[in-house]
């Protein structure tokens, strides 16, 4: 069922959507209750409802040990995945074709994917604009590109930004309480934050590209909420801070909106 996606003046900025799509346990069941977990739940709604039917050719730009697809198009896809790093490519169980390539310069053929997903991946990349012009190539007309990122001008993307990397390590170690991070295969990754990471200058691009937003929002961050359960203290500290960021700021800018949501078409 293909409904048309009408604006909500809230922070969700499409609804009037299909019922949510079957879950994949691995990517949601790690998200606490909230934006994130919601804002996922529609793209999934989104995927199920704008893809063909049939078969699936479907390109994941780094992939590790999770998808975030929903089971309905993961179970008919052909997934090929492509990463820079030996250990993503390992840890990697559900992709067909596992390529070790560099994102940045690897293409595939014109017109080759029904759906390509670039998940918690662009803010690592140097040169985000070469790798987004390979997903205009290589995707087929009405094909759909889904793109998840941290938001760089949230209060989280400034202090990924300019803080350093063994800072974000302890974050991941001590903070979420991930005892492996860092090490080799996992997160967090170094970033770099190409000015087309920030939402408006990425669907500027896909405009000049011939990609059409169908759906975008910036949500809060999952990390507040897991803050919010393991470390409520500095949690009401952060959350005090950010209430009085958003205060002096003009607008409806709410600085937890640390990450977002893309789904571009491309037009036929």
């Amino acid at each position: 069922m293909n409904k048309m996606l009408a604006l909500d003046t809230s922070n969700a900025e499409m609804t009037d959507l299909p019922l949510p799509a079957p879950i994949h346990p691995e990517s949601l069941l790690a998200l606490p209750p909230g934006e994130a977990k919601h804002s996922l739940l529609t793209v999934h709604s989104i995927l199920e409802a704008r893809l063909p039917p049939g078969p699936l050719a479907i390109y994941e730009a780094g992939g590790g040990s999770t998808s975030y697809l929903p089971l309905g198009v993961i179970g008919r896809g052909h997934v090929t995945v492509v990463d820079i790093d030996e250990d993503q490519i390992r840890n990697n169980t559900y992709a067909q074709e596992a390529i070790l390539g560099d994102l940045q310069t690897y293409r595939f053929p014109p017109k080759r994917f029904d759906l390509i997903i670039c998940y918690n991946v662009i803010e690592h990349v140097p040169d985000v604009e070469a790798v987004l012009t390979g997903f205009c190539e290589a995707l087929k007309p009405n094909g759909l590109l889904l793109i998840g990122a941290p938001n760089p001008k949230s209060l989280s993307g400034v202090v990924t930004k300019y803080s350093p990397h063994w800072f974000h390590v302890w974050f991941y170690r001590y903070v979420r309480g991930e005892k492996k991070a860092g090490l080799p295969g996992e997160a967090p990754f170094p970033t770099h934050f190409h000015p087309l990471v920030t939402l408006g200058n990425l669907e500027a691009f896909a405009a000049r590209h011939g990609l059409q937003a169908i759906y975008r929002r910036k949500y809060e961050s999952p990390r507040y909420p897991e803050m919010r359960r393991r470390k409520p203290l500095l949690a009401a500290l952060i959350d005090a801070a950010a209430k009085t960021m958003n205060a002096l700021l003009p607008g409806k800018t709410d600085v937890r909106h640390g990450d977002y949501h893309v789904i571009l078409r491309k037009l036929g």
